[in-house]
């Protein structure tokens, strides 16, 4: 597969966001463009100007792990940004995916009723199913109650990528939507560095680049990031203010999916508003067990 423009705009993003002085450098007065020189990335990482205009230019191809170790010293790439730059290698090499666990269709993966049951029997917290094309697959009660607003009418389970930019009840229920935003396209581009041919998230890409301006924008940024853990804020239509811990846990046998668990901290207001959800969810269910995609598809 030819992924030298993905390389290209990788490499010369890492190289703009840099300064002489953050990797040990002299500065200099006059700059054209932000970010350091290609000399000045070839100086740091011990190659030759040539080799790497050529590695900028998208010719990665062959490369071997110590020159890929010497970029990602030079450039400062965080661990999510290091292994973004070997999946783009070993598509430059022609190395196939076929080497990882097969994944089964999403959606008869998640039906499982082991991993139901494993669901329905965190109570406290809310517990969903995700997969690589940020589709909600599953959810607990209380996931269905929480995401009422994304959820919708219909029942049915969404697409997260898509409630974010597409609806405009996503500005609502996250208070720091453009961090949400940011997070959404750095996990959707370090997908597409694992798998290069998955078609459904290529067409995700082209749909959300085409239908919103954000999207593509933050696209073009080359930004790469994994879930793992955190915190974040949402506002929901009835519990309100919600300040929830995340963790993100794959799904050992169901390669691609993960599960993800937010909790509020034991006493807080959050824990508080989270059990009248649970309350809430009790009296009024939402009708949210499909497994299918929902409204935003």
């Amino acid at each position: 597969m030819d992924n030298r423009s993905e390389v290209r705009e990788f490499l010369t993003t890492r190289r703009a966001r840099l300064t002489p002085e953050q990797v040990g450098l002299p500065p200099t007065r006059s700059r054209r463009v932000p970010g350091l020189r290609r000399s000045e990335v070839a100086a740091v990482a011990g190659l030759s100007v040539e080799y790497y205009a050529r590695l900028e230019r998208g010719q990665i191809a062959g490369a071997s792990s110590g020159v890929l170790e010497a970029l990602a010293r030079a450039l400062q790439l965080d661990d999510t940004e290091r292994a973004h730059l070997y999946d783009l290698a070993r598509t430059a090499d022609g190395i196939p995916a076929s080497g990882r666990p097969r994944r089964r269709p999403a959606a008869k993966a998640a039906s499982r009723l082991s991993l139901r049951w494993a669901l329905e029997a965190i109570t406290d917290a809310v517990a969903f199913v995700r997969d690589p094309h940020q589709n909600l697959l599953a959810t607990n009660a209380l996931g269905r109650a929480f995401y009422a607003p994304v959820i919708g009418d219909g029942g049915r389970l969404p697409n997260l990528a898509r409630f974010q930019f597409l609806d405009p009840a996503s500005h609502d229920f996250y208070p720091d939507w453009d961090r949400f935003a940011e997070m959404c396209v750095g996990v959707m581009r370090t997908e597409a560095g694992r798998d290069p041919h998955d078609r459904e998230l290529r067409d995700l890409v082209g749909e959300l680049s085409t239908r919103s301006d954000v999207f593509r924008r933050l696209w073009a940024d080359h930004n790469v990031r994994t879930h793992g853990t955190g915190t974040k804020r949402f506002h929901h239509p009835v519990a309100g203010a919600l300040t929830l811990a995340y963790e993100e846990l794959a799904i050992t046998a169901e390669p691609g999916l993960v599960l993800h668990v937010y909790t509020a901290e034991p006493g807080s207001p959050s824990a508080e508003r989270l059990r009248l959800l649970a309350s809430w969810a009790a009296t009024s269910p939402a009708d949210g067990t499909s497994g299918s995609h929902g409204r935003h598809r």
